[in-house]
């Protein structure tokens, strides 16, 4: 049973690290568009969309890596 749950929690670590990566790579691209005069607001929007999406998602993902302590 220790195998299941060590190999949960490494898939879990995988992915949060996937997504952080992701997040990352999508700063830098509204960072450049940004910067652009003649920006495409639409995607600059769906972008930051899909950060906000990420964000999202690593914050679950690191709330369930938290140990539940009874007090």
């Amino acid at each position: 049973m220790n195998k299941t749950i060590d190999s949960d929690s490494f898939e879990k670590f995988t992915r949060l690290k996937e997504l952080r990566v992701k997040h990352q790579k999508i700063n830098a691209e509204i960072d450049l568009l940004v910067s652009i005069p003649e920006i495409d607001q639409l995607n600059l929007r769906r972008l930051k969309t899909r950060r906000l999406l990420l964000k999202d998602m690593i914050v679950n993902l690191e709330s369930a890596l938290i140990p539940n302590l009874d007090a």
